[in-house]
């Protein structure tokens, strides 16, 4: 099984296929979102006593921060998925 890794920033990684939202943490639901997970015990805090720059949504509803911005990391999901795309199709043609 071949498991892709999102690096979120800190040597922190997070399962790319696990990944439901990737969003910015100024909005009050937002916060809202952070604080119940905090009090259901289903947040992960990525970011090394850092400012909390993005916020990644698991399919099994945890809540994982970093203090990488959104932006940044959702270029870096996008690029590895382009790569494992590329990947695919070179050992398809072997």
């Amino acid at each position: 099984m071949d498991t892709a890794l999102l690096n979120i920033g800190f040597g922190n990684t997070v399962v790319t296929a696990r990944i439901i939202a990737i969003v910015t943490p100024g909005s009050a639901p937002m916060k809202r979102l952070k604080e119940e997970a905090k009090e259901e015990k289903r947040l992960i805090d990525a970011t090394q006593g850092r400012r909390t720059r993005s916020i990644i949504i698991t399919d099994s509803n945890h809540v994982i921060l970093s203090a990488i911005q959104a932006e940044t990391i959702s270029q870096r999901y996008v690029t590895g998925f382009e790569f494992k795309e590329e990947r695919k199709k070179g050992t398809e043609s072997e």
